[in-house]
């Protein structure tokens, strides 16, 4: 009978043959020193770099295991979240971004919240005890509170950050959640949370160390950027 993993890191990765070097070192070497088994699966959306191929030459210790996902064409980072949570095999299951923007340390919290209780962990950079390195520049960050401003209003929800891209789900949460999601974008974090809402699982949050890195693949830079954003967000109820 196969032993399944208590971790799963689902890493969603579009061109990101040099940055994911040093997320997987990270990643690798933090698992590599825990008691538990884990598995890495590294989702390259339609990259046009070596991104899967970068990902795939990595060593890890026997008690981790590496898989290097890739499909063409480019589908976005809600579709490779999704292609990668469904196809995780852990008993609790994360995903984190490409950038390494979070700290892998912080796996500590995310599975202390799910094993006390709680069906969904996220990290947060807007809660007690959050600690930001380099800040987004100023435009950004009054775009991003105004938008989480009525997003959580429209949805109903109430978390001050959705968008950060460290989270754990019970395995049996994301496979519900993650089978349901209909969005392709950024904004399936929201989705998702909302998701989770009308399910009536239990949500924790935890504060995180995060930095700003340059050069993000997701830049939403211009208005009509910015208006799709809110196009997505407003679809979330009528897809459903």
């Amino acid at each position: 009978m196969e032993t399944l993993p208590l971790l799963s890191v689902v890493i969603p990765a579009y061109n990101e043959q040099d940055r994911i070097v040093r997320t997987l070192e990270n990643a690798i070497a933090y698992l590599g020193r825990q008691s538990y088994s884990s598995e890495i699966l590294v989702i390259s959306d339609g990259s046009r770099d070596n991104t899967a191929e970068v990902a795939q030459n990595f060593k890890t210790p026997r008690h981790v295991l590496l898989s290097s996902l890739e499909y063409h064409p480019n589908r976005g980072k809600g579709y490779a979240v999704r292609f990668g949570m469904l196809r995780a095999k852990g008993r609790v299951v994360m995903f984190m971004d490409a950038d390494y923007a979070v700290p892998m340390d912080h796996c500590r919290q995310g599975l202390e919240m799910i094993a006390g209780g709680n069906d969904i962990a996220i990290g947060s950079r807007a809660v007690a005890g959050a600690r930001i390195g380099e800040r987004q520049n100023i435009v950004r960050q009054a775009s991003a509170r105004i938008y989480t401003l009525i997003q959580n209003l429209y949805l109903g929800i109430h978390y001050p950050d959705t968008q950060c891209g460290f989270k754990f789900f019970t395995r049996k949460a994301a496979q519900k959640l993650f089978g349901q999601q209909k969005l392709n974008s950024v904004i399936f974090d929201p989705e998702i949370l909302w998701l989770a809402k009308k399910a009536g699982y239990r949500v924790g949050q935890f504060p995180v160390r995060w930095r700003h890195v340059a050069d993000s693949r997701i830049q939403y830079d211009n208005f009509k950027k910015s208006l799709y954003v809110f196009q997505e967000l407003f679809r979330i109820k009528r897809l459903h």
